[in-house]
Parts: C-alpha cells; sequence; structure tokens
C-alpha cells in the first residue's frame, strides 16, 4: 500500500499552485516585466513558464501515455511550449491560467492508479538516466513550480514586497510568542 499516491500528489500540487497563484497576486502588474539580472526571466515569464509546466507531463502521461522517451523529438516540443510562454498576457489572464489549468491538471492527478504511478518510463540513451516512474516524474511537476516559485520570492523582496509565506510565519511567530508571554505572566 502507498502511503503517498493520485490524492496526495493532486493536494499537494493544489497547495503549491495556490500558493503561486497568491505570489503573483501580490506582485503589481506594473512589476510583471521586471527582471533580476539579464538572461533571466521578468516576472511575468517565469508566471507563464510555471503555468506551462504541466504541459510536459500531461504529454508524456496523459496524451500520449509514453513508456519511453527515446525518440522523442525534446527540441520541437519545448518550441511549441516557449511559444505559449511567450504570448503577451496581462496579470488577470496569467492568474487565471495559473489557477484553471492548474485545477484541471490536480483533477487528471487524482484520478490516476497505484499502477499507472508505478510503471516506468525509460529515458533517452543519451540522457544516461535509468527509467523513471510515473509518480516520480509527476512529482517533478510540483518541484519544479517550487523551484521557479522560489526565485520569484527572491524578486517580491527585490522590490520591495515580504512573501506571503514569510509573512505567515512571521504572524504565526508573533502570535505563539504572545500566547507564550501571557502564559508567563499568570
Amino acid at each position: 500500500m502507498n502511503y503517498y499516491g493520485a490524492k496526495e500528489i493532486a493536494d499537494s500540487f493544489r497547495t503549491v499552485r495556490k500558493n503561486t497563484v497568491q505570489v503573483a497576486e501580490d506582485i503589481p502588474e506594473s512589476k510583471y516585466g521586471f527582471r533580476a539580472a539579464d538572461g533571466t526571466r521578468t516576472v511575468g515569464e517565469h508566471l507563464a513558464h510555471i503555468a506551462m509546466g504541466p504541459a510536459w507531463a500531461e504529454r508524456i502521461h496523459r496524451t500520449e501515455a509514453l513508456r519511453t522517451l527515446e525518440g522523442f523529438d525534446f527540441f520541437k516540443f519545448f518550441g511549441e511550449i516557449d511559444k505559449k510562454e511567450k504570448q503577451p498576457r496581462t496579470k488577470a489572464q496569467l492568474i487565471d491560467l495559473l489557477r484553471n489549468d492548474g485545477e484541471q491538471f490536480a483533477k487528471w492527478l487524482e484520478g490516476l492508479s497505484e499502477d499507472f504511478l508505478g510503471q516506468k518510463v525509460e529515458m533517452p540513451a543519451a540522457m544516461g538516466q535509468p527509467a523513471k516512474s510515473r509518480f516520480e516524474m509527476l512529482i517533478s511537476v510540483k518541484e519544479h513550480e517550487m523551484h521557479t516559485r522560489a526565485q520569484l520570492m527572491v524578486i517580491e523582496r527585490m522590490i520591495g514586497i515580504v512573501p506571503h509565506l514569510t509573512r505567515r510565519s512571521e504572524e504565526m511567530m508573533a502570535s505563539m510568542q504572545q500566547t507564550q508571554s501571557k502564559a508567563g505572566a499568570q
């Protein structure tokens, strides 16, 4: 019996996506063109990149249900995704894309069977990597989003915003300290 299956993957993806949407909402649209350094994505480009993140997994595991990536045209696929990422979008459009496409992906995830999640997908020989389970590959979508969102949270600091997760943690610590102080005064 697995303790972490399709429902847990979907739930954890939803949590990660909810936090990404909060970051997108917290950053003013006037800062969506901000680029932290040459050669990096702007805020808007980061958000579009995150929104397109599940497309890879959906193509491999849902649309084509591939058992091997040998012969898969990575360059064509990522070229198509790159075009989609670069489409101009407003803040509202990006947030809508993150919410709606994210929920569609999560709904698909929660319906996957343990057998499907356990299937191995062979990597191309040129990668020199062993086969990976669909479970591992699907978890990587969430990991990729968390990695990219972390970059956005650094950008938030650069433009003068305290990230929501930091604010929440600081509020919790202040509340705990206040409770402890009251208990000590009694």
